[in-house]
């Protein structure tokens, strides 16, 4: 398990991140630290933007309303980026942002809505989604947050689709085998797409098309059906057990 700091507050910026440059914080955030987590100026905070790894900083600034960190000193540097692209029909609302969430935990490094045939939301909320995604990453220690992509259909994605690129499609109609035994027959080197359905699953059209892939893995979740966002959670898990980050020491 990497070592970090759990206890101090974290906090995403999309702002350079440097020795004594002080950054301003948003109205939200400062009310978030003075407010909710009773924080004064001061105190310590932990800043990241993604880019320029993680910083100790000093919260500054002047009014009851206006607040500032200064960065003190580095504790973690920037680590290289994940390439695990996590594909998925979106849910509604709660659901969605559960799945968003744990996806982020995950380790994951886009996360790509896809429109199916039978995908049951016509709309995405990418802004939510992006929210979701600076919450979890600040909670649980990320340095990269995952990049939110407009969504596309399947049959697009399916033409964008990098050969280079081995994508681990669940699919509730395959036949049940041991996923981690189809996983390891895939390993190498290739960066790696998980995709799941919608709850009414795949069309027959759409499971052909995937399959013409030409690095496509296809995987059982175990003899239950489970629920969309359960399912995202298990397929990360597996992935990241076998072929992903898990087997590593770095976040």
């Amino acid at each position: 398990m990497p070592r970090y700091d759990f206890r101090t507050p974290r906090i995403y910026l999309d702002a350079p991140l440097a020795e004594a440059r002080e950054v301003s914080l948003s109205r939200e955030q400062a009310n978030y630290l003075l407010n909710v987590l009773r924080l004064r100026r001061g105190d310590a905070v932990l800043l990241f933007n993604g880019r320029d790894g993680e910083w100790q900083a000093e919260l500054t600034g002047a009014g009851k309303r206006a607040l500032s960190a200064v960065p003190m000193k580095r504790v973690r540097p920037q680590p290289p980026p994940p390439d695990l692209h996590f594909l998925f029909a979106p849910l509604k609302h709660a659901r969605l942002d559960y799945l968003v969430q744990k996806a982020v935990e995950m380790g994951v490094s886009r996360l790509q809505p896809v429109m199916t045939r039978h995908t049951q939301v016509s709309r995405v909320n990418l802004e939510r989604m992006r929210a979701n995604v600076i919450e979890a990453a600040q909670q649980c220690g990320i340095l990269t947050p995952p990049e939110v992509a407009d969504p596309l259909a399947l049959r697009e994605l399916i033409g964008e689709e990098d050969a280079g690129r081995l994508v681990v499609f669940c699919d509730e109609d395959a036949e049940i085998k041991d996923p981690v035994a189809a996983l390891v027959s895939a390993r190498g080197t290739l960066p790696l797409s998980v995709l799941i359905g919608p709850e009414g699953g795949f069309a027959e059209e759409e499971r052909a098309a995937l399959l013409k892939l030409p690095n496509v893995v296809r995987i059982a979740l175990g003899p239950r059906i489970l629920r969309a966002d359960t399912a995202g959670v298990a397929a990360l898990a597996l992935v990241q057990a076998v072929l992903g980050d898990w087997r590593e020491s770095s976040i």
